[in-house]
């Protein structure tokens, strides 16, 4: 069975392993392609070394106290742990910044938790990697106290740096291909599956509902994707060795269902799995995006929906046969 992944909540009784650790700091918010050549360069110092692959990052984007309100995220912890975890990763430190971590100063957090706490033997850090208050940390202060560090230069995708809030725009914009790039994947979004109304399974078409708690989506309209089906982490929030259990073809609506919603109802995720019967509830979904199909409409009855909803169907079977 392949390597869990140790999640670690609190540095209070932080356990270092005993082969000491390579240690990477940072939001890491997407996993793209920036992150990406950190955590490679990271797994493969601490292969050399013996030592464990690690990484501290954040429960929630530090903006929520820097600047009273964060963005949403391009992947919930949960969605960002299996990413790190898919990575090489063996073992996420996850801080809450809070006032009391904004104030820790770049000494005081190197020395508790990055040295005494992971026992680090090496640190690999983005460019512009900074910690500490004021952000008076990063690869220089570690440098001045001794410490093995490796820089992973910028990363460049066309003319722009590759950056979390570039992917944020893209996604927002609906350019999927564009987002694509500099996650190095597809776009995809990660959400528990809850219980809905169950009008798709009375036209005939049953969809998983999906909470994506604090996740970024697309713009609304309906999609051709693929729906990788991904059990609960276990306890402390690692995902489960065997991860996906399960990948299909599938159509999404993202939006406020015109057609039967209730006037001032909030957006939703509704996913349809080709070809799959069984009860999803409380199994994540990550869901791949491949083509968007069409903006959301209002139809002028069930029957209508109900045909659209089998056209979606068959456009989406040709869009992923195709890729």
């Amino acid at each position: 069975m392949p390597h869990r992944l140790r999640v670690s909540r609190s540095t209070e009784g932080l356990e270092a392993s005993a082969d000491g650790a390579v240690t990477s700091v940072g939001v890491f918010d997407g996993v793209h392609l920036g992150h990406q050549s950190i955590l490679e360069a990271n797994v493969a110092r601490a292969g050399a070394l013996g030592a464990e692959p690690t990484v501290v990052t954040f429960a929630e984007h530090p903006k929520a106290v820097l600047l009273g309100r964060a963005p949403r995220t391009l992947t919930t912890l949960e969605h960002k742990l299996a990413l790190l975890w898919r990575a090489g990763i063996r073992h996420v430190v996850v801080l809450t910044f809070d006032e009391a971590l904004r104030n820790t100063t770049a000494e005081a957090f190197s020395e508790r938790i990055l040295e005494r706490g992971l026992s680090t033997r090496a640190f690999v850090l983005g460019f512009d990697s900074k910690f500490g208050k004021d952000r008076a940390g990063g690869p220089e202060s570690l440098k001045a106290r001794g410490h093995d560090v490796e820089i992973a230069p910028k990363v460049m995708v066309g003319q722009r740096a590759v950056s979390s809030t570039v992917i944020r725009e893209s996604v927002e914009l609906g350019d999927l291909e564009g987002a694509s790039r500099m996650l190095g994947r597809p776009v995809t979004i990660y959400g528990e599956v809850v219980p809905g109304e169950a009008l798709g399974r009375r036209l005939g078409f049953p969809t998983a509902n999906l909470d994506l708690l604090h996740e970024l989506r697309p713009p609304e309209g309906v999609y051709a994707c693929r729906a990788h089906v991904v059990p609960p982490p276990s306890e402390g929030g690692a995902p489960d060795p065997r991860e996906r259990v399960g990948s299909f073809d599938a159509v999404a609506n993202i939006g406020r269902r015109p057609t039967v919603a209730t006037e001032g109802a909030g957006p939703l995720v509704e996913v349809h799995l080709l070809d799959f019967e069984g009860d999803l509830y409380g199994q994540r979904i990550e869901l791949e995006f491949a083509e968007r199909l069409r903006p959301e409409v209002k139809f002028g009855s069930l029957d209508e929906l109900q045909s659209a909803i089998a056209n979606d169907v068959e456009r989406a079977r040709a869009v992923l046969a195709a890729r």
